[in-house]
């Protein structure tokens, strides 16, 4: 017996021993496993992340894979295509009224976030469900070639609608659900998270639905999109499960507090000292970064003359240089350094990144074009994480889920407008060509400086940032509780 109990002891001990290896290896090797506490350990956080992955998910089925389903097997006209890509950015300007509402939800069990992260899993849901019967009923396959054309274009709409809004309901309601879970000085690790595990989702899912969709047919599509719809729902409610704490006496006090408007919220916050400038600069920048999504494929292929295989690889280098950017800026913003200082960083790097890529057109040369890429990706990662890190900290803690949906209001939309005036203007060049004898690389080498010129005036807009040494106003969360802007409830944000 008691070599028993000095064997269980020592088996006891190793394990304790081992659990605290395990404990410090996690922050030096695993990004952002160093902003887990006691209270909040790394596994609810990569649980929380799930909506992240399914987000990354939605997003590579609509923009990658139903992209070239609906162009090459259901024959699709483009154009039309394109118009229903575009249809879930019409939410894109509401992620600023989700997140208020979900400041200010009033429920008897005290909860805020929740409710709307299962709001927007339905709508996620619900549209991937009648998606691809609403895709076989727009191209006329089969049996639905004798269908109304006004059911399929009206199913199409709406199945792409009810997707686009669930992933702007779930990933800004989400966020916010995520920096309410740890500290302030912490927020910045935690968001570097979780668009960490968005990547991941969109390369995991991009792989799993390139190999079940290899051997096309209809029902294969029905399958997969199903499918994904059933992945989704399960994965937000891991991610949802015992995240927020009931709390009553927090439920009695918002059902008795006075009720606040979403424009006189809304006010408060663009009030705050250089809020404003702030989201100028989200717009501006992300713009400038976002046109380059829809070419830089295409440009290696036609101009370099790089492989199918070559150019999808493209998309992984990009990534490689957004993860990267986006493990530093996590590690420095979370030491308390400015986030202006490293948005500034990255449109710095995104700019000489674009010029190569231009170069490496005249040079033929591919190391320049790989070179020019990651950079974009580097400067990408920098400059969103900053931004969005710059937004929560202008917010007092009760507005957090609105200073959230108004930096994804403006990235969204400004991304979605990139990526289509990109397409646009290439298309245009491309129809002088016959007039005007252009080089194939002429319109893309149009857009990349039409992105640098955007990034430099991202940089102009900044300047004021940089005069004034204190920075713009920046909310102290602890003080938050009150919506008077004039009440001195703030820290400033060092940008220097």
């Amino acid at each position: 017996m008691r070599l028993a109990r000095i064997m269980a002891s020592d088996v006891f001990d190793y394990r304790a021993f081992a659990t605290r290896k395990l404990a410090t290896i996690g922050p030096k090797y695993l990004p952002f496993a160093d902003v887990a506490t006691d209270e909040v350990p790394l596994s609810r956080l990569l649980r929380l992340s799930l909506f992240q992955i399914t987000v990354g998910m939605a997003l590579v089925l609509i923009v990658g894979t139903l992209n070239r389903v609906m162009i090459v097997e259901l024959e699709v006209p483009a154009s039309l295509v394109a118009v229903m890509l575009a249809l879930p950015l019409i939410f894109a300007p509401f992620r600023t009224l989700i997140g208020f509402k979900s400041d200010v939800h009033v429920s008897a069990l005290g909860l805020r976030r929740v409710p709307y992260i299962w709001k927007g899993t339905l709508y996620q849901f619900g549209g991937f469900a009648i998606m691809p019967f609403s895709l076989l009923v727009l191209s006329g396959y089969g049996e639905a070639v004798d269908a109304p054309l006004w059911l399929g274009y009206g199913s199409a709409a709406l199945s792409f609608l009810l997707v686009g809004a669930g992933i702007h309901t779930v990933q800004t309601v989400g966020l916010a659900l995520a920096t309410d879970l740890v500290r302030e000085e912490d927020q910045p690790k935690v968001v570097g998270l979780m668009y960490v595990m968005l990547l991941f989702g969109m390369v995991f899912s991009a792989l799993i639905f390139g190999t079940l969709l290899e051997d096309y047919t209809p029902g294969r599509l029905i399958q997969v999109i199903q499918g994904a719809a059933v992945v989704t729902a399960v994965l937000n409610l891991l991610a949802m499960w015992q995240q927020e704490a009931r709390d009553r006496t927090r439920a009695q006090q918002m059902k008795a507090a006075r009720p606040i408007q979403f424009t006189e919220a809304w006010t408060s916050l663009i009030r705050r000292p250089g809020m404003i400038r702030l989201l100028v600069v989200i717009g501006l920048g992300t713009f400038g970064f976002g046109m380059a999504d829809v070419l830089l494929e295409p440009y290696g292929g036609q101009v370099l003359g790089l492989s199918v295989a070559s150019t999808t690889k493209l998309t992984a280098l990009f990534a490689l240089g957004t993860l990267i950017g986006f493990g530093i800026a996590s590690r420095v913003l979370g030491r308390g350094a400015s986030p202006i200082h490293y948005a500034i960083v990255g449109a710095l790097i995104g700019m000489p990144g674009f010029l190569a890529i231009i170069l490496s057109s005249l040079s033929a040369s591919i190391i320049l074009f790989l070179a020019g890429t990651f950079a974009t990706g580097l400067g990408t990662g920098l400059f969103g994480h900053a931004t969005l890190t710059a937004t929560i900290r202008s917010a007092p803690a009760n507005q957090i889920g609105l200073a959230l949906g108004a930096w994804g209001a403006v990235q969204a939309t400004a991304a979605g407008i990139g990526i289509a005036l990109a397409g646009i203007v290439r298309d245009l060049i491309v129809g002088l060509q016959h007039i005007t004898g252009n080089a194939p690389e002429t319109p893309y080498n149009f857009v990349f400086s039409v992105e640098v010129l955007f990034l430099a005036a991202a940089l102009v807009v900044t300047l004021p940032f940089l005069k004034n040494r204190t920075g713009t106003s920046m909310s102290s969360h602890a003080d938050a509780g009150r919506m008077d802007s004039t009440e001195s409830h703030s820290k400033p944000m060092e940008v220097s």
